[in-house]
């Protein structure tokens, strides 16, 4: 059987890199585990329970691409408290900017189902803990993922107190994420779904980003920012086949950055995909580095037809 693309060497290798880096001067903080009533703010009480006692029992198969062994229940609890610990910190005051390296991912992750390497949707998680419990309005999702993030697309399509946003490669895992698919009823027009073909560079990324997204999230006003940072729409990444460059990594950061300074709102990244080890090392540094930093987000992009195409589909939604 080849090896699971998702390993333990993708944070290690992180950390490493982080490490000698100086954490990049930034506070590190334990990731602490998330209570199931965390969980079930977007999940079901069947669903945790569920992924809890598979991983009791020694864990298995939930299906062909997603595997869980004994400390697995863990390891989910302690990625989706970090998301949660790391928004209440942001929303707390005690920083502007935080991240979480953490695994497993969790954007594939739905309410009721385990898929694509995720157990439990760590961004939904944080963005509804937020919501509910520490008392803001409207929160922002983007999602830089190469794969779409069906989880959390379908745990808030029909919200208006969520936008989320996805750029990812078109007809990949897990087959969603459609341009005309933008949410249901109250959330019609708050799901921006972007997808872009194979051979894809960060030029039609950014072209999306600053056309589409960036106007959208600044007339939804959202009081938090957090990003689904995946890095398999790399050049070098074995299981897609965008081409970016890391830089275009750090000017996607760049543009988040400056959105949330416009709107005085707190940002944080939860890691999601990413696997060349080296290559996830090198971006999540430049994007934390593009995050905290004050180096200017990139030129005007032209329009390219597609982001003209996709502003068309939204403009029925937003001022566009």
């Amino acid at each position: 059987m080849p090896r699971h693309p998702d390993t333990p060497e993708r944070v290690l290798v992180l950390e490493a890199a982080l490490s000698q880096a100086q954490w990049l001067g930034w506070k590190r903080r334990a990731a602490p585990p998330a209570s199931e009533a965390q969980l079930e703010l977007v999940h079901s009480a069947r669903h945790v329970r569920g992924i809890r006692e598979l991983c009791e029992s020694g864990g298995g198969e939930i299906d062909a691409d997603t595997y869980v062994g004994e400390a697995s229940y863990r390891a989910a609890l302690h990625a989706a408290g970090g998301a949660c610990a790391m928004t209440a910190a942001l929303l707390a005051g005690e920083s502007a900017l935080g991240f979480c390296g953490v695994r497993p991912a969790g954007h594939h992750a739905e309410r009721d189902r385990a898929m694509g390497f995720c157990l439990f949707d760590n961004v939904a998680v944080a963005a509804e803990y937020a919501i509910r419990e520490l008392a803001i309005e409207r929160v922002f999702v983007l999602d830089w993922d190469v794969h779409h993030g069906n989880g959390t697309a379908e745990i808030f399509r029909d919200r208006e107190d969520v936008l989320f946003a996805s750029i990812h490669q078109s007809g990949l895992y897990p087959g969603s994420g459609a341009l005309d698919d933008v949410g249901t009823g109250a959330g019609a027009g708050y799901t921006l779904n972007l997808p872009v073909p194979a051979g894809s560079e960060g030029e039609l990324w950014l072209s999306l980003l600053e056309h589409v997204v960036l106007p959208v999230a600044r007339e939804f006003a959202p009081e938090l920012i957090l990003i689904s940072a995946g890095f398999d729409a790399h050049r070098a990444d074995p299981l897609a086949g965008c081409r970016l460059e890391t830089e275009d990594f750090a000017a996607m950061a760049r543009h988040a950055r400056d959105l949330a300074a416009t709107l005085d709102v707190p940002i944080g990244a939860v890691l999601e995909g990413g696997y060349a080890p080296a290559v996830l090392a090198e971006c999540t540094i430049a994007t934390l580095a593009a995050l905290a930093g004050r180096d200017a987000a990139p030129a005007s992009m032209p329009q390219s037809p597609l982001s003209t195409h996709a502003a068309a589909q939204f403009a029925r939604y937003w001022p566009l």
